[in-house]
């Protein structure tokens, strides 16, 4: 099955943004953050997501980090940069900044708190479309946005040949399965533990939060249902679904991911207000799945 954005079928990672002891971002960090997904042999990063804190980012902070990433990237690693608003004039502005900075796709969530109507979504994806070249994605999350884009919504936006991917996170294998069969868009997941149901009904990889941590696991994940070794694709699943769960179950992402982040020496697992840490029986949780996994 051959679909829009093959170049981007695989394992993607929903980078962390660093931050230093006094909150101000970690370059250096960030691209020692894409040296570890270059290692792991990930398709693409993207910065400045909802894992990437961007909605406490300033507008400078955001447009650094995208082209700060890209720089890391070198060519050697997929960047597709969050460029998403509730604002067309904003992420119009976010995503010609994401294309002049080199990035290879944009990832723009769906407009969010304002609920705009279905024709409002497909005007606001209209005009990204027209303005830019580079492949868009279409970040579909209605737990976090308060409205659904209805799979006939996005039939209607794939019209526009560089709207070539969704990044599906609304929990409906019927919304992914009707999208799937009336366009060929390349559908990604957006729920780490979601993965392998996708990919078996035509989905070609992921947005990973988990990655941050494992990328290597999730991507033999996918390799193993590529190469069609179901049972290989299930036992990783399995192995994967208790990290899965408690990157989403014991508080919002990022807080969890951060904190394993952490404690594994891999960052600072400082956050921004109004993000605040574990506490102390969450962060024990996280430390024994952590452990049980064979990480700690």
């Amino acid at each position: 099955m051959t679909t829009r954005a093959e170049a981007f079928a695989g394992l993607s990672v929903a980078l962390i943004t660093p931050f230093d002891q006094n909150g101000q971002v970690d370059f250096e960090r960030l691209a020692q953050q894409v040296q570890f997904q270059i290692d792991a042999g990930t398709t693409c990063v993207c910065p400045v997501g909802t894992t990437g804190e961007s909605p406490t980012l300033s507008h400078e902070e955001h447009d650094q980090v995208i082209a700060e990433t890209v720089k890391a990237a070198a060519g050697r690693i997929k960047v597709m940069a969050g460029t998403g608003s509730n604002s067309t004039e904003e992420a119009l502005r976010l995503t010609r900044f994401a294309q002049k900075a080199g990035a290879d796709a944009a990832l723009v969530v769906a407009p969010y708190y304002n609920k705009p109507t279905q024709e409002g979504l497909f005007q606001h994806y209209k005009a990204l479309a027209e303005a830019v070249d580079i492949p868009l994605c279409v970040y579909n999350i209605p737990g976090r946005t308060g409205r659904n884009i209805e799979p006939e919504t996005i039939v209607r936006l794939a019209q526009f040949p560089n709207i070539a991917m969704v990044k599906e996170a609304t929990g409906s294998m019927d919304q992914a399965s009707q999208i799937l069969c009336e366009t060929d868009l390349t559908v990604l997941s957006g729920d780490d533990s979601l993965t392998l149901p996708l990919l078996s009904i035509g989905g070609r990889g992921v947005i990973s939060v988990v990655g941050n941590i494992v990328p290597q696991d999730m991507k033999a994940l996918i390799d193993a249902f590529e190469r069609g070794d179901l049972a290989e694709a299930q036992r990783w699943h399995r192995k994967l679904f208790p990290l899965c769960r408690d990157m989403l179950s014991l508080a919002t992402n990022p807080i969890p991911v951060k904190a394993a982040m952490r404690l594994l020496g891999r960052d600072s697992g400082v956050l921004r207000l109004p993000m605040t840490p574990l506490d102390e029986n969450q962060e024990k949780q996280l430390r024994n799945t952590l452990a049980g996994y064979g990480l700690l």
